[in-house]
């Protein structure tokens, strides 16, 4: 039996301002990084085998700051990597809707029909991040590991684990530093927790005594 912890990254600057990521190198802001340290302290309890990551900093700091509180370091994993928007990167979701209307409604109601013009569609995501997922199941098949991407690969991946299609993209929620865990035995996985930011309150709490 195979036990996977999957972590969306904290929390940038860009995902407030509502900017496309994909492969640009943004790092943590000052609440990302306090929300990577609360899941390190969160998951210190689960003994892991490894931590993987996306090469990006902004998972990576999070991985390092979960795999400070285990005896193990962290392994970039580029099928772990963000989706490559390819000319949204970097854009505000505005602008975005302003210059690429068509394509935009597109990706809001039929997801996986859309391949962005010099990056990817969700089904090379799904088939990059399956078989990184896959190999690495095999190679702690009685071991948890714990493995910190981005938003679109969280949901595509935790659509792969629950055998639904791509097209239901937008039904999964994926929130900053959000953990996920599944268990994988006898070719099935099994969820056990998705979406999970309770550890996250208190900073809540604390963002909205600011106003």
């Amino acid at each position: 039996m195979s036990r996977v912890i999957l972590v969306r990254h904290g929390e940038t600057d860009w995902n407030q301002e509502e900017i496309f990521r994909g492969r640009i190198d943004v790092k943590l802001n000052t609440t990302g990084l306090r929300q990577a340290e609360e899941t390190g302290k969160t998951l210190a309890g689960m003994s892991m085998a490894a931590v993987y990551t996306s090469p990006l900093s902004r998972a990576k700091i999070t991985a390092g700051k979960i795999a400070q509180f285990q005896k193990v370091s962290v392994v970039d994993e580029e099928g772990f990597t963000d989706m490559h928007f390819g000319e949204w990167q970097g854009l505000p979701l505005r602008e975005v809707r302003e210059r690429f209307r068509a394509i935009y409604d597109v990706w809001k109601i039929e997801p996986h029909k859309v391949k962005f013009s010099g990056g990817e569609s969700l089904k090379e995501v799904a088939e990059r991040s399956r078989s990184t997922l896959m190999r690495l199941t095999e190679k702690h098949s009685e071991g948890t590991v714990c493995i910190v991407s981005h938003r679109v690969i969280c949901k595509v991946m935790i659509l792969n684990m629950l055998e639904l299609p791509l097209s239901r993209f937008w039904n999964i929620r994926q929130d900053t530093c959000a953990i996920n865990i599944f268990v994988y035995q006898d070719g099935m996985w099994t969820v056990e927790r998705i979406n999970d930011t309770c550890h996250l309150k208190s900073l809540e709490k604390e963002r909205l005594s600011d106003f």
